[in-house]
């Protein structure tokens, strides 16, 4: 493949810092256009601000370089004046869903509108790459076949409940509920959404602290199902991003997966 038009959806606000602008940085360095929309159009969103400065004593926060990836993100036309998310995505070759979890992120993980679009997008076989909430999002678009998250045959990881657990308890006292946009963990969300949980949710090793770079791959964790990508947290973020890129170059896949 050439140059492949893809498209990311974000809410208005409190994305994840690093889930938008590591995809971004690798799929426009490889010559792609990244195209970003939002529920109305026009306005810049804005990322999580606590992950720019430092969720708690200015730990837990986006790291340094990714912090100056999206400063120059925010100078991108197409992130400056995004389009709305209200239209047909299958003019696009490829789908990327970000995550985030302050409270702006229910806008888009919430939204029923965007849900169709995500699962017509994902059903056409095209690359579709989704990491931490992100999955979320597809967990809730439903095959209009069958009533069935269009994950219901597939492999998959999120955002573990464990590294969900452990950042409200480091910050709950400070943050309240800031990292538990959801009554339900992710993970337990997703795994619900499952024909087999147990063979098909994957968690990888043990994640805490250490995070992939844009060298090294080294802790980075991701789950290739065909055309489906998936990752748990921002610490995946480059290993997630260099595996979807590499499904761009593949025929778009269809028929029903093994699980």
């Amino acid at each position: 493949m050439g140059v492949a038009r893809l498209l990311m959806p974000l809410p208005d606000r409190d994305f994840d810092v690093t889930e938008v602008a590591v995809p971004w940085h690798l799929c426009n360095r490889a010559g792609h256009q990244v195209v970003f929309c939002t529920e109305r159009g026009g306005a810049a969103p804005q990322a999580d601000p606590l992950l720019l400065k430092g969720v708690l004593f200015g730990q837990l926060g986006a790291a340094r370089g990714v912090c100056a990836l999206y400063r120059e993100l925010e100078q991108c036309p197409s992130f400056r004046h995004p389009v709305c998310w209200d239209f047909d995505f299958g003019d696009f070759d490829g789908l990327v869903l970000a995550g985030g979890h302050a409270p702006g992120m229910i806008q888009y993980l919430g939204c029923n509108g965007l849900q169709r679009r995500v699962a017509a997008f994902f059903l056409s076989g095209k690359p579709v790459g989704a990491i931490c909430h992100g999955v979320l999002l597809l967990a809730r678009s439903l095959d209009p076949s069958n009533g069935r998250s269009v994950l219901y045959e597939r492999r998959t990881t999120s955002l573990c409940k464990y590294q969900e657990l452990l950042a409200y308890l480091l910050t709950f006292w400070k943050l309240g509920r800031y990292y538990r946009t959801y009554p339900a963990y992710v993970e337990d969300e997703v795994r619900g959404c499952l024909r087999q949980p147990a063979r098909q949710f994957l968690r990888g090793p043990l994640a805490l602290l250490a995070r992939d770079s844009e060298t090294q791959s080294g802790p980075g964790f991701v789950v290739e199902d065909g055309h489906y990508v998936s990752a748990r947290w921002p610490g995946d973020a480059y290993t997630f991003s260099r595996a979807f890129l590499a499904r761009l170059g593949e025929p778009a896949k269809t028929g029903i997966p093994k699980a």
